[in-house]
């Protein structure tokens, strides 16, 4: 089945909120085997809203609205589905009564204009609102459904897993076409978009027209490169196998090419798996922080139980505060041998096993002789110390977030390599 996604309102067009729904839906699609190649926005207008239906239907077999369900003038989904369907619009008084309950239980009185979410397509199914007042709807055109949806996440979500998707997978089965599709996203940081893509141009050209696999790169900016690999199984056990011997193949090509840049898989950030690395070694740590002013410290205080190997850390973003309390020498503070100072200094200071110092220069203007962008990442291991120079690209505020996850890679490859 092919499933196209409506997101409907003004405010997406307008850029004063960001489209999470269709990002989410498709995810949710892809990974019960369902076929999405269109998403579609649409302003709070019934003519364009109606138009652009009929356009979803015309390459689609399904298609998902978001928004437009509320009670005010501008919810105008109901209306347009409708004439779609070519049926009037007729008040549900079992709608009435829920809404009016769900007001009263709040101690408020229901407002009329409430009483627009209880108007329904005649032949269309009401789902029943749970976390809102707006009831969502399954309305069939023919062969093909609309499924309308609230435009606000928490609604939207519940009501496609209670509802949406079991009615898909229901149509799915009775027209004898069912596939399980399934990602696996490898996240990499230390190599280009281009440069990964050139080390999986030999897989690449072997996908060509595969209906089974594919390849995909997500240029993830402060986070780095995603490697996405999709599957099409029969069940999703054989769409598991297929990734599990695809992702052999991409991680020998890029660890081939590039060494250790693949840190995590899917969900997993640089944080999460250095913490890893860490109490797999049961190692404390404790961070000083320069160009940084606390990133670093912020990203690795996001793990649950990092109080269990994470030290803390001493901002040290003035030079004498550099040399008074993690006794730097005096002199240049971005250098090879203050950082590497600064990670002896914070591990004596803070009692850790290891110490981990960044410095460098955010810009615009250049500082010791080093020009923006410059950063050197301090590693002390037990009272042995390692530096490594960057030169990062982009403003000062990508300049200090991509300083945070270099830093954070610097260590998690020092500890693998057995350093």
């Amino acid at each position: 089945m092919r499933v196209e996604i409506v997101a409907i309102g003004t405010e997406l067009l307008l850029g004063q909120i960001a489209d999470t729904n269709s990002q989410w839906l498709g995810e949710q699609l892809a990974a019960h085997g369902i076929t999405s190649h269109f998403h579609q926005h649409v302003g709070d207008n019934h003519e364009r809203i109606v138009a652009t239906l009929r356009t979803a239907l015309s390459r689609s077999d399904a298609v998902i609205t978001c928004g437009g369900l509320g009670p005010t003038q501008d919810d105008i989904t109901r209306a347009a589905i409708a004439e779609i369907m070519g049926v009037p619009l007729e008040r549900d008084e079992r709608i009435v009564d829920v809404i009016r309950t769900m007001f009263e239980r709040r101690g408020r009185d229901m407002p009329e204009n409430n009483l627009l979410q209880a108007e329904v397509p005649r032949g269309a199914t009401p789902i029943d609102q749970v976390r809102g007042t707006a009831p969502g709807l399954i309305c069939p055109v023919g062969d093909q459904v609309i499924y309308a949806v609230p435009g606000v996440p928490y609604e939207m979500s519940e009501m496609f897993e209670r509802s949406i998707i079991p009615d898909v997978i229901a149509r799915e089965r009775a027209a004898g076409r069912q596939a399980v599709i399934t990602s696996r996203v490898l996240r990499t940081w230390g190599a280009s978009e281009s440069g990964l893509a050139e080390a999986l141009a030999e897989r690449i050209k072997i996908l060509e027209g595969s209906e089974e696999l594919t390849l995909a790169f997500l240029a993830s900016g402060i986070e780095g490169i995603k490697v996405r690999m999709t599957a099409r199984g029969r069940d999703h056990a054989h769409a598991l196998e297929i990734l599990r011997h695809e992702e052999a193949h991409v991680r020998a090509a890029i660890e081939s090419a590039y060494g250790d840049v693949i840190f995590g898989v899917d969900d997993e950030t640089m944080e999460h798996s250095l913490a890893q690395e860490l109490v797999a070694r049961s190692l404390t740590l404790a961070v000083a922080e320069s160009v940084t002013g606390g990133l670093v410290s912020s990203r690795l205080v996001n793990v649950p139980g990092a109080s269990a190997w994470y030290r803390g850390a001493l901002v040290s973003y003035a030079s004498d505060v550099k040399f008074d309390l993690l006794r730097v020498t005096p002199g240049p503070v971005v250098s090879a041998t203050a950082v590497q100072e600064m990670a002896d200094g914070v591990r004596q200071l803070l009692g850790s096993d290891v110490g981990l110092a960044i410095t460098g220069v955010a810009g615009p203007e250049s500082q010791d002789g080093q020009a923006p962008g410059t950063v050197f990442v301090g590693i002390s291991l037990r009272g042995v110390t390692h530096h490594s120079k960057f030169s990062l690209p982009g403003d000062r505020p990508r300049i200090r977030q991509y300083s945070s996850i270099s830093a954070l890679q610097a260590l998690r490859q020092i500890l693998r390599q057995g350093w």
